[in-house]
């Protein structure tokens, strides 16, 4: 059995950007960003810089809406090739199985009373597939993020907001996330599991809730999977004014179940929040003081070895260069002071498509943001060009000289 995270080692490895939300509305374009980025067409090259960068692994996620076009129903043609091309150039993936949407035959998405067998069923149909291939998965990316955009906010499928909209979807979530453990690993034994958070840093007060409240409901989906949501929780009392039964709560603690590999995913200048008297949310710069602080919080609660699953920034390449020297020598302090820091994650590889270019009519190219090591560059054939820019190369002799 391959328990990569065991052997002390500190891997580098990077990520695809894959969010899909592919329902549209008025005024909402569907947003999938292997099709904005070209990554449909380009995967092959993609994966090839990738190797080329001495990653020694990949986030890379399958497009649920596209390979389950109807219910029970698989088209495997693209990720068979894809699967095959990652073994061959010898890149692990870690399957990013939900990244954020549902496919368009779930009603009401993420409320559909179905959805957490549904999920389920497609996690271990990928795990059946491609066992041996690919046997590292994360169930459910960043569920809180996830909550606040489908739950809180309204932005996404099934359009909640408020706090009970958040705490249902996060509900929902929490359950999918666990059947799809358990399914794996039913039909996989030697499946890894890494669980991804995005746990937000607050400064100064925060309304309308506390910041008490915030800084405990981040970590909430990942203590709803493991069973640690009972009486003495600091959330209890506010999760039962919401609607959260004894019966839920009965449920998550009789199906709990454990990452192997927690993934703490962490920007430099927004994971960090400061609110106004209004509540509007302004981020702030916290640089690799917010890294040590976010990776201690997570390894004291839960005592799991930790990936960084995504950290990077928008910037020029000399700003990036920086972040990478900066965050290489924080991960190795970590390390030293003996955090199980196991992994870093330079993510996302290619630039991404602004989410927020769901909402406007603005042609894609007005949303890219410049996060990548590999800068994309449209052409007079409408193709956008891969161009490795000079924080590949750190990378690269980052990654080389870890290996």
């Amino acid at each position: 059995m391959d328990r990569w995270y065991d052997d002390g080692r500190l891997r580098y490895g990077t990520g695809i950007e894959d969010t899909f939300i592919p329902q549209i509305r008025p005024g909402h374009r569907r947003l999938d960003e292997y099709e904005l980025t070209q990554h449909y067409t380009h995967w092959r090259e993609d994966l090839d810089l990738v190797a080329e960068s001495g990653a020694e692994f990949i986030r890379w996620g399958v497009p649920w809406y596209l390979v389950e076009p109807e219910p029970g129903v698989f088209d495997w043609s693209w990720t068979d090739q894809v699967a095959a091309h990652m073994s061959a150039r010898g890149i692990r993936c870690i399957v990013d199985l939900m990244h954020y949407g549902t496919p368009t035959w779930i009603d009401n998405a993420f409320l559909n009373a179905q959805y957490p067998e549904r999920v389920a069923a497609y996690g271990r149909a990928v795990a059946e597939r491609y066992r041996g291939v690919w046997d590292d998965f994360t169930p459910l990316n960043e569920p809180i993020v996830n909550a606040e955009w489908c739950g809180e906010m309204g932005n996404w499928p099934p359009y909640l907001t408020g706090i009970d909209g958040f705490l249902t979807v996060t509900k929902a979530l929490a359950k999918g996330m666990v059947r799809t453990q358990q399914e794996i690993a039913e039909a996989n034994p030697d499946a890894v599991f890494v669980h991804v958070d995005a746990g937000f840093r607050y400064e100064g007060e925060t309304t309308p809730l506390s910041r008490e409240i915030l800084e405990e409901r981040r970590f909430l989906a990942l203590d709803l999977i493991t069973g640690r949501v009972g009486a003495d929780h600091p959330l209890r009392s506010w999760l039962g004014d919401h609607g959260y039964t004894d019966d839920d709560l009965a449920w998550f603690a009789a199906n709990a179940v454990t990452p192997d590999v927690l993934g703490v995913n962490y920007y430099p200048t927004f994971t960090t929040i400061r609110m106004d008297a209004d509540g509007v949310k302004s981020p702030v710069v916290a640089g690799t003081a917010g890294l040590r602080d976010l990776v201690q919080l997570y390894s004291a609660r839960y005592a799991l070895p930790i990936v960084i699953t995504e950290t990077s920034l928008v910037g020029t390449p000399d700003e990036k260069i920086a972040w990478l020297r900066e965050s290489e020598a924080e991960v190795e302090a970590l390390r030293a002071d003996g955090i199980p820091v196991v992994g870093y994650t330079w993510f996302p590889f290619l630039d991404l498509v602004d989410w927020l270019y769901r909402f406007d009519e603005k042609p894609v190219d007005d949303w890219m943001l410049d996060f990548g090591l590999v800068t994309l560059e449209r052409g007079g054939d409408q193709q956008l060009a891969r161009r490795k820019n000079a924080a590949f190369d750190v990378f690269q002799e980052i990654a080389r000289r870890h290996r």
